[in-house]
């Protein structure tokens, strides 16, 4: 059983940081591509920031020049950095995961339970 745990949320104040972080735990074969997407109550999902199993990062345009998505491989870990925080970033945070159980088998995409981000002016 895979799961995804985020961890490193909290309040902070617009200008300040945070890092969030997500951690893949269970038994598999391969993580390829490491995303996080936020959600605001009342809105849809959003893309944040990816990053491929060859380090290439995308960033959202909102993203852009303020956060930064790095992974550590050896510990299953996708971080996040949040810079120059805006009161518009607050939202729960989401990390995804595609995995694949065995060599053979298909990508399976896991979701981790979300963590807050509150960010007060």
């Amino acid at each position: 059983q895979v799961q995804l745990v985020e961890s490193g949320g909290g309040l902070v104040q617009a200008g300040g940081s945070l890092r969030l972080s997500c951690v893949a735990s269970g038994s598999f074969f391969r993580i390829g591509d490491m995303k996080w997407y936020r959600q605001v109550p009342g809105k849809q999902r959003e893309f944040v920031a990816s990053i491929a199993a060859d380090d290439m990062p995308t960033y959202s345009d909102s993203a852009k020049g303020r956060f930064s998505v790095y992974r550590d491989n050896p510990t299953n870990t996708v971080y996040l950095r949040l810079n120059s925080l805006k009161v518009e970033d607050t939202a729960v945070y989401y990390c995804s995961m595609g995995i694949k159980g065995r060599s053979w088998e298909a990508w399976n995409f896991y979701w981790g339970q979300g963590t807050q981000v509150t960010v007060s002016s």
